[in-house]
């Protein structure tokens, strides 16, 4: 914070030197009091790199008169700036700053929303508005720009209905300067500090009771104690409204990064209690996303009446693991207008040409929706959900030119939407898919199903070192890196007398390790660890193409059961794999006969012939006596026999039903007619007219899916210039090339 506050004091000083910012704002003076305690600690020299771009500054801003033009400039050299200074809190944190039309939008509808329910307006007296992630302060900004409210009222709200908050100094500094800035260029006269902004992080400001009893806090209270004092005011108000951006973050990408998010057990609970208890997702990890914190805290601060209107990532509005989620607010809220925005960037081929533009630009490749929340305790009945999509094959302009004619909610022609039993709001499933045997069930093992067990894929959390096309490689990589792991616990065991943390201690280049949260665990307690040649295992990474994987526990992040398909290299297995819950892309399936990777498609389930179970005593009768496991078919009797029963026929082996599951699984109608199911469910087969068709077809498929690289080539045609010639590549070829090409990409980067 003392670092921002150094930078950056100068670029303000530039801009705004009419202003008594640095004399009047608490936070301020609290972090130029502890400079001056270290004067003479030659902090200056730390600046002195600058000076050209403080200079640059300086010169931008000569001759710009007016508000807008420098909130331009501020926001534009505080966004460069912040993620070229700060990269590890802007990733942590998750900042994305939002398009003007998207805040005028949502204000325009907040007041809107305000009449139609309440017959008030945001300028009417006693409605508090809230940003409480604020960033820059463009939504207050914007807000006191509109003329939505009035001149009369404008003293009153400024000082007293006006609250934000902020966590990052630079960001509270610029919100700070520009809703001052906004607000002196409507009334006029001598200057006047914003008192609603608040410096804090707005999740842990209702954790530990509201006591503020936790260490950290108890600092902060110490070294700003008005600052503190806001936090304590704003508490007691009564939020009406709450607008804003959230911060999208579920987690970091590597444990290298070294910037995790913060845990809010108060806040946690609350969704644990609510969005994930009705999740059905075996998964929940994303409901503690920070955008998906942000709607809990806002839903509980408002109570039992008020607005909430967030812009934040759409997905929670079509993924399996949100049903939770939306099947809580709509027992919430009363009223919901969903505008999808759409710009899902990671989906693929048609899919990603209808989604196109993201309203964010290049800064966010998730969908973006505008949610608006209504709590009003006089209406009774169901919830009121209204959906609008923004349509297909837009560019960021055009969907932000849309956002900008439609004005605010009463804009938009609505479709009104009824949830189904599984909360779906959009693409809802087909009942009759419900009918069907599901493939596995994880959560009642008394259900029936077609295989006894299935897993994801093998995730390693360190693909780099995990995988290569050459075993030897492989085999260099992984034996150097537990070198230097166990190097790093003997170092950390010498230390371990000063009580360092293992976060601060350790080695956090991507060279020489990968670190994942179970081998840190492993360096706190002097775990040391060696290298196994024979675990070095065949592994299908993607469609068609096989690499050598270092398989063990303890480097590799999880396994799920793969340890009981593929034991060991001489034992052989068959597994259909498929996309899993929420991929996406679009679904698909492939057998395979070596350990799956979890991302072979998207994220996928795999589903084995056999399993093997390891043998103690090897002289048993049905132990394979050569490597000690016993082979198990993965399909129970009662599947077969009730197989045998419907189609009037005894022939009917296991393999015959695996083979009939891989058919149906690549039958184009299957996939077109329940696309939606799909996409939220593991697949559930129907018994088809014809059993042999499919059987026969789905062995057939998976003779040329698992022989491709001994098959005669398909011939592809391609122009060079005028002449046609023909081109044999194997499938095979075509992805392993475009892996090698991105590979050789991420070790340039390196």
């Amino acid at each position: 914070m003392l670092s921002q506050h150094l930078i950056t004091k100068p670029v303000f000083d530039a801009l705004f030197e009419d202003y008594q910012f640095s004399q009047e704002n608490p936070v301020s003076l609290a972090m130029q009091k502890m400079l001056e305690l270290l004067e003479g600690q030659s902090l200056e020299k730390d600046t002195k790199p600058l000076d050209k771009f403080y200079s640059s500054v300086r010169e931008r801003a000569s001759g710009i008169d007016n508000a807008e033009g420098k909130q331009k400039i501020v926001i534009e050299l505080y966004d460069k700036f912040f993620r070229t200074a700060f990269p590890r809190m802007a990733k942590q944190l998750g900042i994305v700053y939002t398009p003007i039309e998207v805040v005028d939008f949502i204000i325009n509808s907040v007041n809107d929303a305000l009449k139609q329910e309440f017959g008030v307006g945001l300028t009417d007296e006693n409605v508090h508005i809230l940003d409480p992630f604020t960033g820059t302060g463009t939504f207050i900004v914007r807000l006191l720009q509109s003329g939505l409210i009035e001149p009369k009222d404008l003293i009153r709200k400024f000082h007293h209905e006006l609250h934000v908050n902020e966590i990052i100094l630079l960001a509270y500094y610029i919100a700070a300067i520009n809703i001052e800035g906004s607000y002196h260029g409507l009334v006029r006269g001598e200057y006047e500090p914003f008192k609603g902004i608040v410096l804090t992080d707005t999740f842990q400001m209702f954790e530990h009771g509201g006591t503020m009893q936790n260490p950290t806090i108890s600092n902060w209270q110490e070294m700003f104690p008005e600052n503190n004092q806001r936090v304590i005011n704003q508490k007691k108000q009564d939020i009406r409204v709450i607008i804003g951006n959230p911060p999208y973050s579920a987690g970091q990408d590597s444990e290298n990064d070294n910037a995790k998010n913060l845990k809010y057990p108060q806040l946690d609970s609350r969704i644990r209690e609510t969005y994930a208890k009705y999740s059905t997702a075996t998964l929940t990890n994303s409901l503690y996303d920070s955008y998906i914190r942000a709607v809990r805290w806002a839903s509980d601060r408002i109570k039992d009446k008020g607005i909430v209107c967030y812009v934040s990532n759409g997905s929670f509005i079509d993924s399996k693991a949100m049903d939770g989620l939306r099947k809580c607010l709509v027992d919430e809220f009363t009223s919901i207008y969903c505008f999808n925005l759409r710009g899902n960037a990671r989906t693929s081929g048609e899919q990603r040409r209808m989604e196109k533009g993201n309203v964010f630009g290049e800064r966010s490749r998730t969908s973006i929706g505008i949610t608006l929340l209504i709590k009003n305790p006089e209406k009774t009945g169901d919830c009121q959900l209204f959906y609008h999509d923004i349509g297909d094959y837009l560019s960021r302009e055009e969907k932000l030119h849309i956002i900008k004619d439609f004005k605010g909610i009463t804009g938009i022609q609505w479709k009104t939407i009824i949830p189904n039993s599984s909360h779906d709001w959009i693409n809802q499933r087909e009942p009759a898919f419900e009918e069907f045997m599901s493939l596995g069930d994880k959560k009642d093992l008394t259900t029936k199903t077609i295989f006894y067990f299935y897993s994801s894929g093998v995730k390693t959390n360190r693909d780099d070192w995990c995988y290569n096309f050459s075993q030897e490689q492989v085999s260099a990589n992984m034996s150097r890196m537990i070198d230097f792991y166990n190097e790093q616990v003997k170092a950390y065991r010498a230390l371990k007398g000063s009580n360092p943390s293992v976060e601060n201690f350790i080695d956090n280049d991507p060279k020489k390790i990968s670190w994942s949260r179970s081998i840190k665990n492993n360096l706190d307690k002097f775990v040391i660890h060696k290298f196994y040649n024979e675990h070095i295992l065949k592994s299908t990474y993607r469609p068609f193409t096989k690499q050598w994987l270092y398989c063990d526990k303890y480097f590799n992040d999880a396994r799920g059961r793969m340890p009981s398909a593929f034991p060991n290299k001489n034992l052989d297995n068959l597994v259909i794999t498929v996309t899993g819950i929420g991929a996406s892309k679009g679904f698909s399936a492939l057998i395979t006969n070596a350990i799956p990777n979890l991302h072979l498609h998207d994220t996928g389930q795999c589903f084995p012939l056999y399993s093997y179970e390891k043998q103690e005593d090897i002289g048993t009768l049905f132990t394979t006596a050569e490597y000690g496991y016993t082979k198990k078919e993965n399909i129970p009797d009662s599947i077969q026999t009730e197989f045998r029963k419907t189609y009037d026929n005894k022939t009917i082996t296991k393999e015959d039903i695996f083979y009939y599951v891989y058919g149906i699984l690549h039958s184009p109608e299957y996939k077109r007619r329940f696309e939606a199911d799909l996409k939220k469910m593991l697949p559930r087969i129907p018994y088809a007219q014809h059993f042999w068709a499919f059987s026969k077809a789905g062995r057939e498929l998976a003779s040329w899916h698992l022989n491709y690289e001994t098959i005669e080539p398909y011939p592809l045609t391609e122009y060079s210039g005028l002449r046609l010639k023909v081109v044999w590549l194997q499938p095979w070829e075509y992805h392993r090339s475009t892996w090698m090409r991105r590979r050789r990409k991420f070790l340039q980067k390196q």
